[in-house]
């Protein structure tokens, strides 16, 4: 029995010139796993790195696929009724292989009209789904996602009905990646992404007040309100688009229940102590102690957004009694970072070319209703001019 080797090292998914010059040698390779289809043992870890190999290749597919079919039929040959060569087969081949193998296919074999019968067969993509999340160092699942379920909306619409919980976090993980990556949403990209947009902002809407399970210690780790907690991550990044933001600044019901719930929060993190209430102390970098860690960051980040350079917004939160909310939130907060960062910047898309919010904040500071240290510390300061309180950017830095 051969020994088994190590297995070969994750291979980067990126697509690179292969070293092979024609198809000469991927030809040879082909006609060796036909000789070798049913030989020794020791072959095997070899024909696994090669059938691996063969996805960095950028060379004819029809070729590619004969290279493929013949490693796999070479695997499957020398496994049949060998319990040894079962074993070191599954040694060097699970998952990768098994993954990225059926992934490719279904990747280069997608197009517009099969797409529509994808719709018919969810179960398919809810796989796909399922491969990505459980194997994430495998690239093709990703690439179906990106490259083809996203473009298309109607399947995204049916499939996240059906999607469990956990599987929600997965594609809309994928979603923001999507947004954040370094190459831009294209021309074609944003009208498809208005279609989620509008999904993921009707599904928040809908949903958002489940959080405040959170309160309750048995609903810390709930897969549900870990999905709401990351469709306002999605909305976070859509509205730094600037092509989906107008759209979303105009979403029906979006502005109230972001406050409605940033306010049941506050509010519950102070009554009780729970997920939500404030910590004065800052953690080490990177540690993360719960699924609610930056949520009253985000909700405040996603206010400023819609707020930007929107006037009847900067309205409606003035008349929401928003504004107050906001700057009461503004403590240190080791489950929210950069927390005090994100009301400087809703406080100053709040009140930019908006006297009236200026002045509501300044009455605020007159009123002893807002700490004029706490105005100084976010880069505001009330100025007497007369009779009238002028609210003014201070030329400090606005401190963390």
């Amino acid at each position: 029995m051969a020994a088994p080797r190590t297995p070969p090292a994750r291979l980067s998914g990126v697509m690179v010139p292969a070293p092979i010059q024609d198809l000469e040698a991927l030809r040879a390779l082909t006609a060796l796993f036909k000789e070798q289809r049913n030989r020794n043992l020791d072959t095997i870890g070899v024909a696994v790195d090669l059938i691996l190999l063969f996805r960095e290749l950028r060379v004819e597919q029809e070729s590619l696929l004969t290279a493929f079919r013949c490693g796999l039929q070479f695997l499957g040959n020398i496994a049949s009724r060998n319990e040894d060569s079962q074993s070191i087969v599954w040694l060097h081949a699970f998952p990768e292989l098994f993954v990225a193998y059926s992934s490719m296919i279904l990747f280069t074999s997608l197009n517009p009209e099969r797409m529509k019968e994808l719709e018919e067969n969810l179960n398919i993509a809810i796989d796909v789904i399922d491969a990505h999340q459980k194997h994430p160092e495998s690239e093709w699942p990703f690439l179906i996602i990106t490259d083809h379920f996203l473009k298309n909306p109607e399947l995204v619409e049916a499939m996240y009905a059906k999607l469990s919980h956990q599987e929600r976090v997965t594609l809309l993980d994928i979603i923001i990646a999507k947004i954040v990556g370094d190459e831009p949403l294209t021309k074609d990209d944003i009208p498809v992404f208005l279609c989620h947009a509008e999904l993921m902002a009707s599904a928040f809407v809908d949903q958002c007040k489940i959080v405040l399970k959170l309160t309750s210690d048995q609903h810390t780790d709930d897969e549900e309100v870990l999905a709401t907690i990351r469709l306002l991550d999605v909305l976070c990044e859509m509205t730094a688009n600037t092509e989906l933001l107008g759209y979303l600044q105009v979403f029906p019901g979006l502005l109230e229940r972001v406050i409605d719930v940033l306010r049941l929060i506050h509010v519950a993190g102070q009554d009780t102590t729970n997920i939500f209430s404030t910590s004065g102390c800052m953690r080490a970098e990177g540690d993360v102690s719960n699924m609610a860690e930056g949520f009253k960051s985000h909700l405040i980040r996603l206010l400023g957004n819609l707020c930007y350079k929107n006037k009847d917004n900067q309205d409606k939160v003035n008349e929401l009694d928003g504004i107050p909310l906001i700057l009461d939130s503004c403590n240190i907060d080791d489950s929210n970072p950069f927390l005090t960062q994100w009301v400087v910047y809703a406080i100053r898309n709040l009140t930019e070319d908006n006297s009236e919010n200026q002045d509501f904040i300044a009455k605020m500071e007159d009123q002893g209703l807002a700490d004029a240290s706490l105005l100084k510390k976010i880069g505001f300061e009330v100025e007497k001019r007369g009779e009238k309180l002028i609210l003014k950017s201070t030329s400090d830095t606005p401190q963390p």
